[in-house]
């Protein structure tokens, strides 16, 4: 039986319900490597009245059929503000998973191609979603690794059948596994203490979100500073602030938050922000939330046996890049990641091509276990 496509209406629930649980109750249900989002949140995600990002994006999904079972899907996503930013007619494939069918992977990026023509589009990127704190690129490398919650997970034969497509490379990230040290190093404690004189900065650390809240604009408004040169990136509006606010600060552990102010003017020139890994609890919720998926996930951002940190993110202002701002915010981490428990910590993709992020790793004997790709295609 030939491969149908449904295009789903903004307002069909059941598609849209049918759409997030594909990869995590069919294509990936024996992948102990597969880390599923909570499906409450991967729907609001798609949805127009929630999701902020909607003020200036458009979207389409697809979901792929053969023998009436859904063996695939696809998003098309136009982001006005990145294309007007970055002057190009730029479509995106986003939430893209099939079976390994070539019938099947023809059909759907036909459908979603179609749609972003249709659109005055002219080219095709991806995997990328609506923003750049959506998860970015697809897995090229660590297969053989657990994905992070920030990240998607896919198996090998994705690349083969996207390059089959034409694609090619656009960008690539690196991940890395890095071994919480010991103790702080020498040359990080003589930096941080020189720059932290030199430029007049101070480091915050909060305990509650009462306290943080005056600053949480701030950071934001840093973060669109530190991001605007980066591939794709597209400054966050106040009511996509205000949404991962709502979203992500409930899940945050104050031990592991940093914020550099500069004291003369209170303004936020630098931050690290990260949380406990979610991984295993994900797995074991399977994406829902009950009815015991919220006990894992507590247990692991409160509890004492996980062992690894995600380094979710961590920004500064294009005028103090270069020195030295990290060498005070690990200087916090790393007795605040011991105190802890935490023995090893995961990074977010880095973009390749950004040589200061990178650079931070140096001397920590950081692993790179894992990469992702931007593929890219003229559909003029």
């Amino acid at each position: 039986m030939s491969v149908i496509i449904k295009e789903i209406d903004n307002n069909d629930k059941s598609l849209k319900k049918a759409f997030v649980k594909f990869p995590i109750k069919d294509l990936y249900k024996d992948s102990p490597y597969y880390v599923p989002s909570l499906i409450l949140d991967e729907l609001g995600t798609l949805d127009t009245k929630k999701n902020p990002a909607f003020d200036f994006c458009e979207m389409q999904l697809f979901l792929a059929y053969k023998n009436n079972k859904i063996v695939g899907r696809i998003g098309a996503v136009i982001n006005h503000r990145a294309n007007e930013i970055w002057a190009k007619k730029q479509g995106r494939f986003t939430f893209v998973d099939f079976i390994d069918d070539n019938e099947v992977v023809d059909a759907l990026f036909a459908a979603a191609e179609k749609w972003l023509k249709s659109k005055g589009m002219e080219t095709i990127i991806g995997p990328l979603g609506f923003t750049d704190l959506d998860p970015e690129g697809l897995l090229i490398q660590g297969y053989d690794q657990v994905s992070t919650m920030a990240t998607k997970y896919s198996y090998p034969y994705y690349v083969t059948q996207i390059e089959r497509l034409g694609f090619v490379k656009d960008a690539d990230w690196r991940e890395f596994r890095i071994p919480v040290p010991s103790e702080i190093p020498e040359r990080h404690q003589r930096i941080a203490n020189m720059i932290a004189q030199r430029y007049g900065l101070k480091l915050l650390k909060f305990e509650s979100f009462k306290q943080i809240t005056p600053y949480v604009t701030k950071v934001f408004k840093c973060l669109n500073e530190a991001y605007k040169p980066l591939y794709g990136f597209s400054s966050l509006t106040q009511r996509q602030i205000d949404h991962y606010v709502k979203m992500y600060v409930p899940l945050l552990r104050w031990d592991v938050v940093q914020i550099i102010i500069k004291e003369e003017t209170d303004e936020v020139v630098g931050f690290g922000i990260s949380m406990p890994s979610l991984s295993d609890a994900l797995i074991k919720s399977r994406g829902k939330l009950f009815p015991f998926g919220w006990f894992h996930l507590l247990r692991a951002l409160k509890g004492k046996k996980n062992k690894v940190v995600d380094l979710l993110i961590m920004g500064i202002l294009p005028e103090y890049q270069g020195k030295g701002l990290n060498a005070m915010i690990f200087c916090d981490f790393i007795p605040s990641a011991h105190k802890c428990g935490f023995k090893f910590a995961e990074s977010n993709p880095e973009l390749e091509m950004n040589n200061k992020m990178v650079s931070l790793w140096d001397g920590f004997d950081a692993e790179n276990h894992k990469m992702r790709r931007a593929y890219i295609k003229d559909i003029k």
